[in-house]
Order: structure tokens, then sequence, then C-alpha cells
């Protein structure tokens, strides 16, 4: 890996640099670089486990349903993957069901949804495409799990500002 010459952060947006905060700027410059990663990521690592066409949100609806295998209400994915509008997981449901990979139900009012057998499979397909593609590389010469699971707690931290920042924009 090379080194800058300068000490000036790598930014998309340089008047967003300007403020108080300029590394935030170069942290959300990481966050859009990794967030669109992950999702061409995660689309071609399903159609490469047999199943393309999805899109990133319905992939981690799915992995979100398989998740323990248990049935989970659809306020529950909502809450998980963070969606703020429940159109696009009921979207991303249907869509699902309609392929086979998962099932929808009631306990109550509440709408449950649960990965089918072939759900499952696909789930553990693409575990398999994802372990020999990506776990391994990570494993062998990306950080060590103890500085993964850092900079998982701080991006859960970093959500909270911004959706609290979220709320205190919508009442200007």
């Amino acid at each position: 890996m090379t080194q800058r010459r300068n000490a000036e952060p790598v930014v998309s947006s340089a008047h967003l640099a300007e403020g108080a905060a300029p590394a935030l700027s170069e942290m959300e410059f990481g966050l859009i670089l990794a967030g669109q990663s992950f999702q061409r990521w995660i689309s071609r690592c399903m159609a490469a486990a047999g199943m393309p066409g999805l899109s990133p949100t319905e992939i981690l609806v799915l992995h979100t349903v398989r998740h323990r295998d248990r049935p989970k209400r659809l306020a529950d994915i909502l809450l998980v993957l963070d969606i703020e509008d429940a159109h696009i997981a009921r979207y991303a449901v249907r869509k699902l069901a309609a392929a086979g990979l998962v099932k929808t139900g009631r306990a109550g009012k509440e709408q449950l949804v649960q990965a089918t057998p072939a759900g499952a499979a696909l789930c553990a397909r693409y575990a398999e495409v994802r372990e020999a593609l990506l776990a391994q590389a990570v494993r062998d010469t990306g950080p060590d799990g103890a500085r993964l699971s850092e900079l998982a707690a701080l991006l859960r931290t970093l959500s909270g500002y911004y959706n609290q920042a979220a709320r205190s924009a919508a009442t200007l």
C-alpha cells in the first residue's frame, strides 16, 4: 500500500471537509465506497450462488429471515435492517416468496416471514461462495477478527449519530 504524501484527507466533497470534522468527511467517503462495493458484492455473490436478479435489499432480507431459522415479524426485519419505508421490505418479501425462497404467515395481526428449504439452501450456497472468495482473502491478508469487530462496533455507533442527526434534520 502506498503512503500519501500530504496529510489532506481523501474526501468526495471538499466543501464538506471544511467544517469542524474533516475526518468525518473522509470516513463518509469510505462509507460511500464500502457501501457501493458491498452491494455489488452481495449481488454478484448471490448470482454465483445460483440466484441472479435479486436486489441488495432482497438479499439482506433473505439473510435476515434465515438468521437462526426462526420466523421473523416484518417489523423486526425493518428494525434489524434499519429500513424506514415498510413498503420496500414488503416488496422484497413478496419477490422472495414468489421465487419460493420465503413463506409468509400470520400470528395475530403480525405478518411472519420464514425461509423455505429452498431459501435456506440458497443461503448455504451463498455462504460457500462467500467463504471461498471473500472470507479466505480477508483472513489471509486483511485485518484480524478483533480489528474487524472493533470497526463493526464503530460503524454501529456512527449509525446512531447519523440516525439522531436525521431525526434532528426532520424537525428543521
